[in-house]
């Protein structure tokens, strides 16, 4: 009985190994995917209280792994633990005690960007060539960082403060070629003004001598308007001195205008037809008719 026990056994193991070596390659490397697919959906199992197990493991030091009793949601590539109390967890990274001794693999760098040609500009100042400097960018002033001087040379002026130092209009700022440049700055003095337009001192200064044609004109017109500034104001301040002195002594000076008319009238003429007297003024055309009783 046990020698025909033996056989049987030998001949299912002959069998089995027999149809075990007639699956190919792709069939055992299916056979393989599908074990690993529900090996994780095994482990992907949601429970009822994944954060209680969650607690549960930090409090014996133990960090929470996922798929063992733990409800895991990988979004964007990372993974969030939910709490089951309507937020989730991110978990955290745990640094694996076997790191791979390999070096990551660097992508190849391929060199197709285009070349951009830099203009340098040649400093007025110092005759160094630069690539970028402010006043050249904000100004078109060439002249680089290092000489900038921003307390006498390149210092910069409102354009209220240049029309009234150079006798400038605003179609000598905006129209008259070329345009001065100019950067914009809140107003120190109230934050709801406008915002103020700043301008380079010497271009500013190098517009004046373009419009003026020399510091002598442009001197003699501010000599010029000072004059007709004392002038007017003589004018008014006299006008007003005489106007107190006609309302303080208002006997020397008579309005005719508003002075009343007094008539003076001549001999009286007697109409015998309609029985009454006629008198006229001598100073004026007025004739008044009346009745003697």
């Amino acid at each position: 009985m046990s020698e025909e026990t033996v056989s049987e056994t030998t001949d299912a193991a002959s069998v089995s190994g027999a149809s075990s070596s007639k699956l190919t390659n792709a069939q055992k490397a299916r056979i393989e995917r599908n074990q690993a697919k529900a090996q994780k959906l095994r482990e992907a199992k949601l429970v009822s209280h994944p954060y209680k197990n969650l607690q549960n493991s930090n409090a014996n030091g133990e960090q929470p792994v996922a798929g063992q009793n733990n409800s895991v949601i990988k979004v964007q590539g990372t993974k969030y633990i939910d709490s089951g109390g309507g937020f989730l967890l991110e978990q955290p990274v745990l640094a694996s005690a076997n790191k791979s001794t390999e070096e990551p693999v660097v992508a190849p760098i391929i060199e197709d960007a285009i070349a951009i040609p830099v203009v340098y500009e040649e400093c007025l100042d110092c005759g160094d060539q630069y690539a970028d400097s402010y006043l050249f960018n904000n100004f078109g002033y060439s002249v680089c960082d290092k000489c900038r001087d921003t307390e006498e040379r390149h210092s910069l002026i409102t354009r209220t403060e240049a029309k009234a130092e150079y006798l400038l209009k605003d179609c000598d700022f905006d129209k008259r070629e070329p345009k001065l440049r100019y950067i914009s700055r809140k107003n120190p003095h109230n934050v709801r003004w406008g915002e103020m337009k700043l301008y380079l001192h010497l271009q500013v200064l190098q517009r004046a001598m373009d419009v003026w044609g020399s510091e002598e004109e442009l001197m003699r017109q501010h000599e010029q308007r000072d004059d007709k500034r004392v002038l007017g104001k003589t004018r008014k301040y006299n006008k007003q001195m005489k106007q107190l002195r006609m309302e303080v002594r208002s006997s020397i000076y008579t309005k005719k205008t508003t002075a009343v008319h007094e008539h003076e009238f001549g001999p009286d003429t007697y109409n015998e037809l309609e029985d009454n007297y006629t008198h006229s003024c001598t100073t004026c055309p007025y004739t008044e008719t009346y009745e003697k009783m």
